[in-house]
């Protein structure tokens, strides 16, 4: 099926809705797109549209999305709004399960404390890092790559971001390919963005009460288990899974079925 379009506060957002069936959205994470999630083969987005319309769609700025560069865009709050406008777009007033991952998830959290009668079931994937305080954020990883694209270009931090050790997790995982799909204008933008953006406070976030699947994966400073382990207190109807391997990840599109099917 082609794509649809919704032009948007600056950005015109590519979506697709395929099957039939109650609502399920998927939400990609940073550099990612809707056919890069594909290309990774870690989760199986068709699996997880079985019996269900899906709506997946490409975040601002990224894959066949567009956007301006300008870094508030890119906060977490913005990439949220596009979501409810797209919701708003296709299945107004609709419930919809949804889940997400890393900016994915995010937003997904988001969402759903600024509209929780939108949402039905979530599954939140690889949390990213949150709350931190104090010095030395880990947050602080993206604004000093937004800083380097400024000073050095995009090509070349391109070029080390691909010479660049994988995660432990995926040092074995050769499909494991995070190269951007942002053109080189967006990058900083977006980076910088992202670094000045948090998930929803502990006490927002407490107050959803949507059934809630939490996955994720450990040695990865940016989406700590800490995170996803912080959630997990937090929401009330929760369960939480760390994955220790790509076979373990790969374990999730049968994890997530089996949750929404509840």
């Amino acid at each position: 099926m082609a794509d649809r379009f919704l032009t948007r506060d600056g950005a015109t957002i590519a979506y697709d809705i395929t099957g039939e069936g109650p609502l399920v959205g998927y939400a990609h994470g940073v550099f990612l797109s809707r056919a890069a999630v594909r290309r990774l083969e870690l989760l199986d987005l068709d699996a997880l549209g079985e019996g269900r319309r899906l709506l997946t769609y490409d975040q601002r700025g990224h894959g066949r999305s567009t956007g301006r560069p300008l870094a508030a865009d890119y906060r977490f709050e913005g990439f949220t709004a596009d979501l409810l406008g797209v919701l708003d777009a296709v299945a107004p007033g609709e419930p919809i399960d949804f889940t997400g991952s890393s900016l994915g998830c995010a937003v997904a959290l988001h969402a759903a404390v600024a509209a929780p009668e939108r949402f039905g079931r979530l599954v939140v994937m690889i949390p990213p890092v949150a709350w931190e305080s104090g010095p030395n954020p880990a947050r602080q990883w993206y604004t000093d790559a937004a800083e380097q694209i400024e000073r050095e270009g995009a090509p070349a931090w391109r070029a080390a971001w691909a010479a660049a050790d994988p995660l432990p997790i995926f040092a074995d995982y050769p499909k494991f390919d995070m190269t951007p799909e942002i053109p080189d204008e967006l990058l900083a933008p977006i980076l910088r963005g992202i670094g000045e953006s948090d998930l929803p406070s502990p006490e927002a976030v407490a107050t959803i009460t949507a059934p809630t699947l939490i996955l994720t994966w450990d040695t990865d400073p940016l989406h700590p288990v800490d995170t996803a382990e912080r959630l997990h207190e937090l929401l009330s109807d929760s369960r939480l899974h760390v994955a220790r391997s790509p076979g373990d990840v790969q374990t999730w599109s049968r994890r997530i079925g089996e949750f929404l099917a509840e």
